[in-house]
């Protein structure tokens, strides 16, 4: 009974907002490339990339239109949840075409403080037990995102698309905002002016220096400790991080966003197991200097925002 649930055919042909953000999305970066192609590199690959993606999308569609069941319903949105894994490298490759502004946000920081939180987080909480733990919770990203998505595909179905299209937008406004306006974050800008510099409040504009300077080699402070957890995150920077989208922090913001919906679905079990998880990554967003302190402020309001507005969206669409 329950595999004829996800077997049986349903009618839902047409495309789904997610779909249609998707395709905003590949439109305005492809527009991007073609304006900004004799600034970055391989402009071409770009584009062929694009046209694949595209091509697979509708091969996706195609399939579920001819049997429209849940099975083919997830096979036809899980591409997309897992182009975003794409998507995110993707983005240093416009924002190095642009001025960084980690100069303003440091600046912030140390306005709002009078230290610089990342710094003095980090060397006064160097025990083992709590590196892990903030660790721990860092890695667990994107694990939050796919258990609490998962949840709503296999117990809250018909609310499946709108948790979807509100990810997929959410995702698409902080690349977005990556490509036009960088941050590389307090890692790479203090190691580019030295942590003296920084705890002084000496922090000079750097222009495009992160354009040409992208290495990701050990943690500033942690050098010496190492954990289970602390390698996970190490690995997955190393493949995939570059220094972009520091501010606002899409890991405090996609991450609230997460618990959000969590709470919405009306599972306690669910909201509670996720949130110490939630908590570390937060606190750790800050202590593996990957932010400022007010990146993940600026996280967790876009993220209230954003929720919002494509919420009531969505709602509105398919009143």
């Amino acid at each position: 009974m329950i595999l004829k649930r996800y077997i049986i055919r349903e009618e839902r042909n047409d495309f789904t907002i997610g779909e249609i953000v998707t395709m905003l999305y590949i439109a305005i970066t492809t527009v991007m490339t073609l304006l900004l192609w004799d600034s970055i590199e391989q402009p071409a690959n770009l584009l062929y990339t694009r046209l694949g993606i595209v091509a697979f999308m509708c091969l996706c569609y195609g399939i579920h239109r001819i049997y429209p069941c849940r099975v083919t319903w997830l096979l036809r949105i899980l591409p997309y949840l897992l182009l975003l894994v794409y998507w995110y490298p993707e983005t240093y490759t416009f924002a190095r075409c642009h001025t960084y502004y980690d100069h303003i946000f440091a600046h912030a920081d140390w306005v709002l403080f009078g230290y610089q939180p990342s710094i003095e987080f980090s060397k006064n909480v160097t025990s083992l037990f709590w590196y892990e733990a903030f660790n721990m919770g860092y890695y667990s990203y994107y694990y939050m995102m796919g258990a609490v998505l998962l949840f709503c595909l296999l117990r809250r179905y018909h609310d499946s698309e709108r948790y979807m299209c509100i990810f997929l937008a959410s995702f698409f406004v902080f690349y977005l905002w990556f490509e036009l306006m960088p941050v590389a974050g307090p890692y790479y800008y203090f190691k580019a002016i030295g942590l003296e510099a920084a705890r002084l409040g000496i922090y000079p504009d750097l222009g495009n220096y992160f354009s040409f300077h992208n290495d990701l080699n050990t943690d500033l402070i942690h050098a010496e400790i190492r954990g289970v957890f602390s390698e996970l995150v190490h690995k997955v920077q190393v493949a995939g991080e570059n220094p972009v989208g520091a501010f606002p922090s899409s890991h405090v913001g996609m991450s609230t966003i997460t618990m959000i919906v969590a709470w919405s679905t009306r599972n306690r079990i669910l909201f509670f197991c996720l949130l110490p998880f939630y908590t570390l990554l937060c606190l750790a967003t800050v202590y593996i200097m990957a932010h400022y302190c007010v990146d993940s402020i600026g996280g967790f309001v876009t993220a209230c925002l954003l929720y919002y507005i494509f919420n009531k969206l969505y709602r509105k669409i398919h009143s």
